[in-house]
């Protein structure tokens, strides 16, 4: 079918320049007109769409060509947009930062769906140079479609005029000019942004949109994602509905790194997703399987260790065979130990072995393709898998055999990776995956969940 989706990109030269500030706050401008705004990320991040969500008041998505088909992408974006009224899509790093050869990177997810793109450029002390630095993005692979500049961090009206006058000469279409704004920067923290569910900054959202729309085209904005020109997605053929099963979702402010598309895909393979708080609930919903996401489970050690009577829970229901799947913070929270910067020592769930440390440096990023080397719940050996990992921790472990061996895209450098207890029925990992484009490894999931569920309910 042929589809037209209105849809703008705010791209930029490289990480740092604002593009988050400045996509939230045009997501929460565009809002408070009284418009539907669908958020989009490109890139497997976690926590800026959380801040998207905030601002549009629906849910994050991500756009990724390594961890998702690139045939996906048309299907992806127009279940996303339905019932929107404009599709914002933030890009990821710099416009041609990616993956190894580009995978993944703004630049061809704005090629395969003809996003137009508006580059956020930080002129702090900068002058012309910015329209240089435009025109350069312009010409550089004129299959992107360039839309124009905003301009980011400006100094004064003169600052303004100046680059506005160098950027009119080169034929470069200026669509904001944000001064800078201290009162308006979001909270940090190792891995970025501090997550949404912990900050909470509904009133910087606000505040933020209401200054983006006083600064920037937003008339101007909606005329260019009304250009974006229809595409066409072949119709998906409806699938058989799945036999229900219960999934038991750890989401909390400890974890909350979860695709808003992996957990969907989960769905359509016949979960009911209850959520429950390792934090807060002393024991666990009555389900048939359990995945717990990353997040920052060592900002709230102390808590977790507290909670003694959902850990012995979850090491009974480890124990009695439920399938159980853990990524990054979800994995280190299964270990027996967590230290933390300051050295101070955490009893977590020990349902696996080891320790993790928390680390100054940061230990690992970027994609990675997994070949499970045995029989996991996600799958057989030999399966491959596509993910990503992003971590400031080590294990101290002395696991004698690991259950996954990983490929690092940008190098080619393989390492074993991951734990599975005894009874082969939990598997976590640094891996953080997008069941969406890991449909395999989802069917494997929901079948030993629901195996899992006949065996109780006949015994």
């Amino acid at each position: 079918m042929i589809v037209h989706v209105p849809r703008l990109m705010l791209a930029a030269p490289r990480s740092g320049s604002g593009k988050t500030t400045i996509a939230t706050g045009i997501m929460a401008a565009l809002r408070q007109r009284g418009l539907v705004v669908q958020p989009g990320k490109v890139g497997p991040d976690y926590i800026d769409t959380g801040y998207h969500e905030l601002a549009s008041g629906r849910r994050r998505q991500n756009l990724d060509t390594w961890l998702t088909e690139p045939a996906e992408l048309p299907h992806q974006l127009m279940r996303m947009a339905e019932g929107a009224d404009i599709t914002i899509i933030e890009g990821v790093m710099g416009l041609y930062d990616g993956g190894r050869g580009g995978i993944s990177s703004s630049a061809e997810i704005a090629r395969l769906l003809q996003i137009p793109v508006v580059l956020v450029i930080d002129v702090k002390s900068m002058g012309a140079s910015a329209a240089a630095i435009a025109c350069g993005f312009r010409d550089f692979d004129t299959r992107v479609p360039f839309a124009g500049v905003i301009l980011n961090r400006l100094g004064s009206a003169t600052h303004e005029a100046m680059i506005r006058e160098a950027m009119q000469e080169h034929g470069i279409r200026v669509f904001g000019a944000v001064h800078r704004d201290d009162s308006l920067v979001m909270p940090e923290r190792h891995l970025g942004l501090v997550p949404v569910e912990e900050s909470e900054q509904h009133d910087i959202v606000e505040r933020l949109g209401r200054s983006i729309a006083a600064q920037t085209d937003i008339d101007g904005l909606l005329e260019m994602a009304q250009s974006a020109p229809p595409f066409s997605s072949a119709d998906e053929a409806a699938a058989a509905p799945a036999a229900p099963w219960r999934l038991g979702v750890a989401r909390d402010k400890a974890f909350s790194f979860y695709y808003s598309d992996s957990l969907a895909e989960l769905e359509r393979q016949g979960a009911e997703l209850v959520y429950f708080s390792p934090l807060a609930d002393h024991q666990l919903p009555p389900v048939d399987g359990l995945l717990f996401g990353g997040g920052y489970p060592e900002m709230f050690a102390a808590d977790l260790a507290a909670n003694d009577s959902l850990r012995r829970e979850l090491r009974a229901a480890a124990a009695q065979g439920m399938p159980i799947y853990a990524e990054c913070g979800g994995y280190m929270y299964l270990m027996e130990r967590m230290r933390d910067l300051e050295g101070h020592e955490y009893p977590m769930a020990g349902v696996l072995r080891g320790t993790t440390a928390m680390t100054h440096k940061l230990q690992m990023v970027g994609y990675v393709e997994a070949e499970l080397q045995q029989e996991t719940v996600l799958g057989p050996a030999g399966l491959k898998l596509h993910g990503h990992e992003f971590h400031f921790s080590v294990e101290e472990t002395d696991v004698p055999q690991r259950p996954l061996m990983l490929t690092k895209l940008r190098n080619g450098q393989t390492y074993p990776a991951g734990q599975m207890n005894p009874g082969g029925n939990v598997l976590g990992s640094y891996l953080h995956l997008d069941f969406a484009g890991s449909r395999a490894a989802a069917e494997h999931f929901a079948a030993a969940c629901r195996s899992y569920r006949r065996e109780n309910a006949d015994g």
